[in-house]
């Protein structure tokens, strides 16, 4: 037993170091640089300065419009999802007209190109784009909806589009896991479809939820590719998000500032899923 055991831990080993190797170059050893040049001056001939660059950082009006604008997304856009993702999931769980046909509609955003999607974006909402010729011929003002507060709502409406079909297949494959046995036991204890969600459907798709939502707040930080290219460096400020500031620092080679930025934002990230963690514990 100990010699298999050995076996088959050198082979899981000789499978394991080639990925090892290229997380640690690409992603382990610069997250671990750019956090030791957080703490210095400088790229060249650097000296520690400790939490200095922190401080400066905190100060900046820039960076805290960043990350409110970044919290505030995550906060309105993440309960949004799960909830328009777990109806969708348990409507196409049902025997309903074109079942397949809507799952693979909700698919499809996952596999199109982001500069794609940007692209029909623009098309609809443009100054002189599909919508606002539609509001014109209604008779109400066109709007320039990237250079106007409605542009958050716009973000948020293109994340939920690009990433609400992801949420749904996992959604789909918790509810299809729960024995159908104890709705119909329910349904003969006399219990109603809103007893039966909340005592049978949501007690069983616990740890898919809780998967669901550590995903949506991840990509809900990855959001920047999409108000990049719909608007630029410069956005809106509703849209200014975390992402933006550091490309801002890294083409002003602050490196200090992008560094610290980049650490703090992991930190916060990493306090939300320990958080996320042990309510799963919890419950």
């Amino acid at each position: 037993m100990k010699k298999w055991l050995r076996r088959d831990t050198s082979a899981a080993f000789l499978f394991l170091v080639p990925s090892g190797i290229g997380f640690a170059l690409f992603y382990l050893i610069p997250f671990a640089m750019g956090v030791f040049y957080s703490f210095m001056n400088s790229t060249v001939d650097s000296q520690f300065v400790g939490l200095d660059n922190y401080r400066e950082l905190l100060a900046s009006d820039s960076f805290r419009k960043a990350a409110s604008n970044t919290f505030y997304f995550t906060a309105v856009s993440v309960p949004i999802m799960l909830v328009l993702s777990l109806g969708l999931a348990m409507l196409l769980n049902q025997n309903i007209y074109l079942r397949n046909w809507l799952r693979t509609a909700y698919v499809l955003p996952l596999v199109v190109p982001v500069a794609s999607i940007i692209l029909i974006w623009q098309m609809l909402l443009d100054w002189n784009g599909s919508l606002n010729a539609w509001m014109n011929d209604f008779g109400f003002d066109r709007v320039d909806w990237m250079k106007t507060d409605a542009a958050r709502n716009v973000v948020i409406i293109i994340y939920l589009w690009k990433n609400m079909g992801y949420n749904i297949i996992l959604f789909l494959a918790g509810l299809q896991q729960i024995p159908k046995d104890y709705y119909e036991t329910a349904q003969i204890e006399g219990a109603g479809r809103f007893r039966q969600f909340s005592r049978i459907t949501l007690i069983y798709l616990t740890p898919t939820m809780f998967l669901v939502i550590l995903m949506s707040i991840i990509n809900s930080f990855k959001v920047f590719r999409e108000t990049y290219l719909i608007a630029g460096d410069y956005p809106h400020d509703s849209i200014y998000m975390l992402q933006h500031y550091m490309n801002n620092m890294f083409m002003s080679l602050d490196i200090q500032k992008l560094t610290a930025a980049a650490a703090m934002m992991t930190g916060c990230i990493l306090l939300l899923v320990i958080g996320l963690f042990a309510l799963e514990r919890r419950f």
